[in-house]
């Protein structure tokens, strides 16, 4: 049946089909080779996939991601960013980073980022001497900082899937989005001092001001979501509302809004919305028949037998490979729902904090948003630059390298990367 299972999505996917049609088919297709499994299962257990309190912050948080390029919120935070670090040495390539770890803090959506961010600052990099390899790189990878500095709309779908708290994996984003933040800022100061990008002004304390005045709405955004969860005010879910209603009130400010645009906005952040939620749906099924099946017990057993579980960095030498694999050819929503249930087992007999293992996942997954052929991110950048993504390749491997550079510091400190969280949520750890 397990071959059946596994061979039956493996074709499917290969034809091209969805992954959650590919999921749910697979799934039928061995409950009606088993015989002894009512049909009605499959329906079941849709419905316990989509009766997920968390998942209702996917569609806020996307809305609100959207809005924030429709509504001019995004200009004003390049602009405030500009005048903050663009006077540096490696100017624009730290406004591209600081204004991604900016929108990170707000919208929780990568592509929105890349999107919203590559359309400004691309030209200007390119105008600026930078080479487009360098800056689709930068762009690129810089944007994955959207799900890791919370909110997380990736961090949502692990904790409803894992049933951990949202909240508790949203903070252990922090760290590590700041460490990572850091190291591509180091890396673009070191690529404009090799080939000698002139700095195009001086930094002004007026201009500063204007433009802090400008910005500071949108700036209060991260502090209202990420104070209120670890204040205990609201939940995760709770806080993607309240951050949409204000986002409402900026674009109201910015004279900004219109039934028409919110209208547009609204179709597309629920067409993004049902993807993910259709595939968490599948899942569930999917989760179903592999622990009808035991198959979670049965690769645990296996990692026993091969004495792979009396250290954890096995389970996470293995998740990382498995993750990087699955990333350059998966979206992060399904891989995550896919092999949640698999890790889940593996976790719990290692003896690992889910919440450790899960800004691992995350960590690694956010990299497959900058690998080919999938790279979603990196996809995005090329095309507003206009290059082909094999031009990118050499500029791509530092980011790549730091971004697992990231994921090795938080396998090794997990006591530094949920710092924050073991302080504030103490009732999760």
């Amino acid at each position: 049946m397990l071959l059946l299972l596994f061979g039956s999505f493996i074709v499917l996917c290969a034809l091209r089909v969805p992954i959650a049609f590919s999921l749910i088919l697979s799934c039928v297709l061995v409950i009606l080779a088993d015989g002894t499994i009512p049909l009605t299962i499959v329906m079941q257990r849709l419905w316990v996939g989509l009766n997920n309190f968390p998942l209702l912050a996917v569609p806020f948080f996307l809305f609100m991601g959207l809005m924030m390029n429709g509504t001019g919120t995004s200009q004003r935070l390049i602009e405030y960013s500009h005048s903050l670090v663009g006077h540096l040495k490696g100017g624009l390539a730290n406004v591209n980073v600081v204004v991604s770890m900016l929108f990170a803090g707000i919208s929780g959506s990568s592509s929105a980022d890349t999107a919203g961010v590559g359309s400004v600052m691309i030209p200007a990099m390119t105008d600026s001497g930078y080479s487009k390899g360098f800056t689709v790189s930068l762009t690129a990878a810089s944007s994955t900082l959207g799900n890791i500095i919370p909110p997380s709309i990736m961090m949502i779908i692990y904790a409803a899937t894992a049933g951990i708290s949202v909240g508790g994996l949203f903070l252990a984003g922090i760290i590590p989005g700041i460490i990572l933040g850091l190291g591509q800022i180091l890396y673009g100061r070191h690529v404009a001092g090799r080939e000698a990008i002139a700095r195009h002004e001086q930094f002004s304390l007026s201009r500063l001001r204007k433009k802090t005045r400008s910005a500071v709405l949108a700036l209060a955004i991260p502090i209202l979501v990420i104070g209120g969860i670890m204040g205990g005010v609201f939940t995760a879910t709770e806080a993607s509302v309240i951050a949409v209603l204000y986002t409402g009130f900026l674009a109201w400010v910015y004279r900004q809004a219109s039934f028409k645009k919110l209208y547009r906005l609204v179709n597309e952040s629920l067409v993004m919305f049902s993807i993910a939620l259709f595939c968490a749906a599948a899942a569930s099924v999917w989760g179903w028949v592999l622990a009808f099946y035991e198959v979670p017990q049965q690769i645990t057993q296996y990692f026993i037998e091969a004495g792979l579980l009396t250290s954890p960095y096995y389970v996470f030498l293995f998740v990382v490979i498995t993750f990087l694999v699955i990333g350059t050819f998966m979206d992060a929503i399904p891989a995550i729902i896919i092999l949640q249930p698999l890790i889940g087992q593996l976790v719990a007999e290692a003896g690992i904090d889910p919440y450790h293992m899960g800004l691992v996942v995350v960590l690694t997954l956010a990299i497959g948003l900058i690998t080919p052929p999938y790279g979603l991110c990196l996809l995005i950048a090329a095309d507003i630059a206009k290059i082909p993504v094999v031009k990118t390749i050499r500029s791509l491997l530092p980011f790549f390298l730091i971004a697992l550079g990231v994921v090795l510091l938080a396998v090794l400190f997990p006591d530094l990367m949920l710092w924050i969280p073991r302080l504030t949520m103490p009732q999760y750890f």
